[in-house]
């Protein structure tokens, strides 16, 4: 375990969050280089697997309410040094992520047909894909959420290297499996999406193995080894679990099903506007996946150091973060802007889905930075063990997302109306979050 209370802010932010925004930039690449084979195939196999994939997206709501609850509550009793405790929370959040993986594995195997008919796709070739990306992706989700749970533990002791490494061998999986098994290199037979789905699951089992093999070594000082994990969970620990997970749980989930929403309205442009709304989704994980790691570092600085009373800590701490990763949005942003026919050519080859890509790419450069320091933002406040509040911003402004979707799509901007929704939502929400934190924090300290 390290210590996150002491010594210098920037050392200790910098030296937990290096690895985990490298663990996002793989998270990146590992959902691009997906992506990038797939459209080969054309933007029918894309759209079928950008459904399939809105379910495994949808599903990540169960593993966030497992890591979070998991993760704050034993950051701030290690923060407190109550070792014992701290066990007993990151043995219940693994009970409740693995029993969450089986029950929606078995309901993605059993119901794949109405939830993919949901989004009433063109073709009937990429509705057959959609399905077969979705049960696999999601039948086999356990291991995903397991990896992504231990993570979150991992990260609450300051260790965010070794998620690193693990990640880092499931993404060379992941990039040599998925031509040998999309195209049929080699004595590989050419098994299309079924490729791409069984390469990306596999990659996510070894990643979980090789959290779990690191944990159970010999010379290993996580805490997760000595957990009581082969005793079911006290009921108190469970609605401990379920308390501080299920807001951004909710959150999560709502996001999703709001993006789903707004899938269905895309849907009525064509198989190349959803394929362009799922692609742009993953060019802009270059953003958000960073900003992710980046909060899921201060989520437990702020957690230790909340705990051990060091509010200050906790303030300086996001203002550098915020500032840094503000930034980054806004760099990101200009690359989209100046570039965007350069990036929308390695993912589409049909002329009019470029053009629909490079729109996209154009309108949402502008709210970059704004949903950095969202994201940033909500990892603190999380920390601070104020899940609540973060999901009523997010759910809130998100919602709105569809009326006003709706009503910019009627007007002269058509297809691009839905683009501006996005962006003018996560210009609200990055400057409500940041509002937020200021009144929060100032609360807490007064305490």
């Amino acid at each position: 375990m390290k210590n996150l209370t002491d010594g210098s802010i920037f050392k200790v932010l910098m030296k937990l969050s290096l690895p985990i925004m490298a663990s996002a930039f793989l998270a990146t690449a590992y959902n691009i280089t997906d992506l990038a084979w797939i459209g080969m195939l054309g933007s029918s196999s894309v759209a079928g697997v950008g459904v399939g994939g809105m379910y495994v997206w949808l599903s990540q709501g169960l593993s966030i309410l497992a890591r979070m609850g998991g993760q704050v509550p034993m950051a701030q009793e290690l923060g407190k040094e109550n070792i014992a405790q701290a066990k007993k929370h990151a043995a219940a959040s693994l009970w409740v992520v693995t029993i969450f993986g089986i029950l929606f594995g078995a309901v993605s195997l059993l119901f794949a047909d109405p939830m993919v008919a949901y989004f009433d796709l063109d073709t009937t070739q990429s509705t057959i894909q959609a399905k077969i990306y979705l049960q696999i992706t999601c039948g086999l989700i356990i291991f995903s959420y397991l990896g992504y749970t231990l993570t979150g533990l991992y990260t609450a002791q300051g260790d965010s290297t070794t998620p690193l490494k693990a990640n880092f061998i499931g993404l060379i999986t992941n990039m040599i499996l998925d031509p040998l098994l999309i195209l049929g290199i080699g004595p590989f037979p050419r098994l299309e999406v079924v490729g791409a789905a069984i390469a990306t699951v596999f990659a996510q089992f070894l990643v979980m193995l090789v959290l779990i093999f690191d944990i159970f070594r010999p010379d290993s000082k996580n805490l997760i080894k000595t957990a009581p994990l082969f005793s079911f969970p006290e009921i108190k620990e469970i609605k401990t679990i379920f308390r501080i997970g299920t807001p951004a749980a909710l959150q999560s989930s709502l996001y999703c099903a709001f993006s789903m929403v707004l899938t269905r309205m895309v849907s009525s442009f064509g198989d190349g506007a959803i394929a362009t709304q799922r692609v742009g989704g993953q060019i802009e994980s270059l953003t958000w996946n960073v900003a992710d790691g980046f909060a899921a570092a201060l989520n437990a600085f702020s957690a230790q150091n909340y705990g051990a009373g060091k509010m200050d800590r906790v303030r300086k701490g996001y203002y550098f973060s915020a500032a840094m990763i503000a930034v980054w949005g806004s760099l990101i942003g200009m690359l989209f802007i100046l570039f965007p026919n350069g990036i929308a050519n390695i993912f589409f080859h049909e002329p009019e889905v470029v053009a629909i890509a490079v729109s996209y790419l154009m309108i949402i450069a502008v709210g970059e930075p704004f949903m950095c320091v969202e994201i940033v933002s909500s990892g603190v406040i999380s920390g601070l063990g104020n899940t609540k509040l973060c999901s009523i911003i997010s759910i809130l402004f998100t919602g709105s997302r569809i009326p006003l979707a709706y009503f910019l799509s009627c007007t002269a901007l058509s297809l691009d109306g839905i683009w501006w929704a996005l962006t003018i939502t996560s210009i609200c929400k990055g400057i409500v979050f940041f509002v937020a934190f200021r009144w929060f924090s100032k609360k807490k300290a007064a305490f």
